[in-house]
């Protein structure tokens, strides 16, 4: 048996926030795989069903992003589990918009959903780590999260979470690298870059990508003004600046 758990905060509030990206990817997963309908137990929303032959029980933990790590556990503990039978979906901004990587154990990367896990349960699970960039300002970081997708992000977001659901059963047949591939094949040309490549992008003078007009481009220069040689105004600026 197989858990997968997408993290995120409960409530309508949330729902359409980017730190809640991992709930949206287990939802998909709930609607492609024909999963029971979501219940309540483990201090979180459950949903049951098969990927490639194997039971998977898929959790959103309802504690708050801080506490996730609370009713993973438990639902761990009830069915004897070790983290290697865990894979958690979570945003990651330290990837850009629509790339997704998966590893095992790490560090928690500032994330409080993956902290209060690793305190929990250990850190030797599976991490599916759901790009939705960064803001390029540490300050910015608490609102970018907090904040909901942009209309214009349904062009990569919405692929990509289908592609997610898809390719599931790769996840739990250990299959990391096709899952990868097959979700980046699916936004393929529809993400756009993160804040610091279109900042990037600015200052060499190219164009801001699709649906990142908030960056600020580079100005191009102005063409410098030709001074007379002759004529009337030549003759006046001779005089104002002392020149023959």
């Amino acid at each position: 048996m197989r858990i997968i758990a997408g993290l995120g905060n409960p409530g309508q509030k949330y729902e359409n926030n980017r730190h809640n990206v991992g709930f949206m990817a287990a939802d998909a997963i709930v609607r492609r795989h024909s999963f029971s309908p979501w219940s309540k137990k483990f201090q979180g929303l459950i949903a049951e069903g098969s990927l490639g032959g194997d039971k998977v029980l898929l959790i959103k933990p309802q504690t708050y992003m801080n506490l996730s790590g609370q009713a993973v556990g438990e639902a761990m503990r009830f069915y004897k589990l070790t983290p290697a039978d865990l894979v958690v979906l979570y945003d990651e901004i330290d990837l850009a918009p629509g790339k997704v990587r998966v590893k095992t154990g790490g560090g928690s990367g500032g994330h409080n959903g993956i902290r209060s896990l690793d305190s929990h349960i250990g850190k030797d699970y599976r991490r599916v780590r759901i790009g939705v960039g960064h803001p390029g300002v540490k300050e910015m970081v608490h609102g970018h999260v907090l904040g909901d997708f942009a209309k214009a992000d349904a062009e990569w977001l919405e692929p990509l979470l289908d592609a997610i659901g898809d390719a599931a059963p790769m996840l739990v047949s250990g299959d990391d690298n096709g899952f990868m591939n097959k979700v980046s094949l699916a936004v393929q040309g529809k993400a756009p870059p993160s804040a610091p490549a279109q900042r990037a992008a600015s200052k060499a003078g190219k164009p801001a990508a699709k649906g990142q007009s908030h960056i600020r481009q580079a100005r191009p220069k102005k063409p410098e003004v030709k001074v007379p040689e002759t004529g009337p105004m030549a003759a006046m600026l001779k005089r104002l600046f002392g020149k023959d």
